[in-house]
């Protein structure tokens, strides 16, 4: 769906520049043609309620494929980079969720966590290149660490990056497809625009007394366990939330 909005919100884009060139071609440059078309694709995405990290997608779609009809390059090229950007996106098409990297400090802190919560077995959704399932899985041996990754590189990546570690598995597939009920630490760096429906999965899946630990998004409604910021080049937040504390705050005050 979100794919069909932004093809949409490009050719509309597209159309009401052609269509302003051809019928005041004195009032309009068009040497300004590719700004007005990013700029209007990035409206309409927004009017068509796209999450807001497909705005910098919009407004260097365009310009970027000028730039690259100027190259002249071999077909074949454009072709290997379409490919190329499936293989690490392709999340995206089903999951609405881009390639996010979680830092060396994010790790670091989920092994602080994890030692801490006394945890037996951890699963990343979504876990990418395994920046943090390797790491977590190499630090702690007695840690089952599952990485679960979509896209088709990023998940051939993460089974390199995990081939010697025996305490880590990468599974591939969606994480919706995935039952958390045997995880006791589950960490996602997603996007804010599944967080909602991510919230009902947790909170119908995972054990009470469970941890669930998100980088950068935090669950709308949930109260906070916890929250971590870290002294990375990002800024990192982790936002940590004890399974069932929600549904203790939704029956405060009501009669035992």
């Amino acid at each position: 769906m979100q794919l069909l909005k932004a093809a949409l919100s490009q050719l509309l884009a597209l159309t009401g520049v052609w269509l302003a060139l051809r019928g005041w071609p004195g009032v309009f440059d068009p040497r300004w043609a590719p700004v007005l078309q990013a700029a209007g694709a990035a409206l309409l995405s927004r009017l068509l309620r796209q999450p807001l990290w497909w705005l910098p997608i919009h407004l260097s779609f365009f310009p970027a494929v000028l730039f690259a009809i100027s190259l002249q390059l071999p077909a074949w090229a454009y072709l290997g980079a379409g490919l190329l950007m499936a293989l690490v996106f392709w999340g995206t098409v089903g999951g609405d969720v881009p390639l996010f990297l979680s830092s060396p400090a994010v790790a670091a802190a989920l092994q602080e966590i994890a030692v801490r919560e006394r945890a037996e077995s951890f699963i990343d959704l979504g876990a990418g290149v395994a920046s943090v399932a390797a790491p977590l899985a190499a630090a702690m041996p007695g840690l089952q660490v599952t990485a679960l990754e979509r896209a088709p590189l990023p998940y051939l990546l993460a089974r390199w990056r995990c081939r010697n570690l025996t305490n880590a598995a990468v599974a591939g597939g969606s994480f919706w497809d995935c039952n958390l009920g045997r995880f006791d630490l589950v960490f996602a760096f997603l996007s804010p625009a599944v967080m909602p429906r991510l919230g009902r999965k947790l909170e119908r899946e995972m054990r009470p007394g469970s941890l669930f630990v998100s980088s950068s998004f935090p669950l709308p409604g949930w109260p906070l366990s916890a929250e971590i910021r870290l002294a990375d080049r990002r800024g990192t937040r982790l936002y940590c939330y004890r399974i069932g504390d929600q549904r203790c705050q939704a029956n405060a005050g009501l009669p035992g």
